[in-house]
């Protein structure tokens, strides 16, 4: 059975940006009336704002990947899985070709750079690609989803820890790296963290962990 017609995301304007934020927004209001939360709530869930988030939830802002993280934690979800909601998509069938243009896509702020999700609801997965890495090492982070990371370009060492024990690898163009849901990382960039870029892949699982 072919594929229905391509759904088309177009390079990202003023316009285009309101609507992706306000997208956003609305999904995590959403999500945290789902979970019975106040705004109070998921700000002393998340670590954040009370004011920020009221401007996030009506599309005002937009967040960084840290806080989008912070955020999806509290929810039960991931940042990722975030992210894919703020996709346009026309009726959200798996089977609906969704076509993203250079530019385009959901921009989220992030050390040393920008994470541009890649994806949309319909699918099983979710890459982002990131353009500009930090040099310094910031908080692990963990989902329960397995992820995929491809080094595009320039070099980064990223730090698994699993079982207790840490693992540093050094990832250069063309190298990559794959790991189970559950495990603890980071990454940093080797040498001008501007350089980098990464594309990585997560699959789209049920909800995360509560970790506190």
């Amino acid at each position: 059975m072919p594929a229905r017609t391509a759904n088309t995301t177009p390079p990202a304007t003023g316009e285009t940006d309101a609507l992706l934020r306000a997208e956003l927004g609305g999904a995590i209001r959403k999500l945290r009336k789902e979970r019975g939360l106040t705004l109070v709530q998921l700000a002393e869930r998340a670590g954040l704002s009370h004011p920020f988030l009221s401007q996030l939830e009506r599309g005002l802002t937009r967040p960084s990947m840290p806080s989008l993280h912070r955020i999806a934690r509290a929810l039960g979800t991931t940042q990722q899985a975030l992210m894919a909601t703020a996709a346009p998509h026309t009726d959200g069938a798996a089977d609906t070709v969704h076509l993203v243009r250079a530019g385009a896509g959901l921009p989220v702020s992030n050390t040393g750079g920008t994470a541009r999700m890649l994806g949309t609801p319909a699918y099983s997965f979710h890459p982002v690609e990131y353009t500009g890495v930090g040099e310094v090492f910031a908080d692990f982070y963990d989902h329960p989803g397995d992820e995929f990371v491809y080094v595009i370009a320039g070099e980064i060492e990223i730090e698994l820890r699993t079982d207790g024990a840490s693992g540093l690898h050094r990832l250069g163009p063309g190298d990559s790296i794959h790991y189970p849901g559950g495990t603890s990382h980071r990454w940093r960039a080797v040498g001008d963290g501007s350089q980098v870029r990464l594309l990585t892949v997560q699959n789209a699982t049920g909800e995360a962990d509560h970790h506190g």
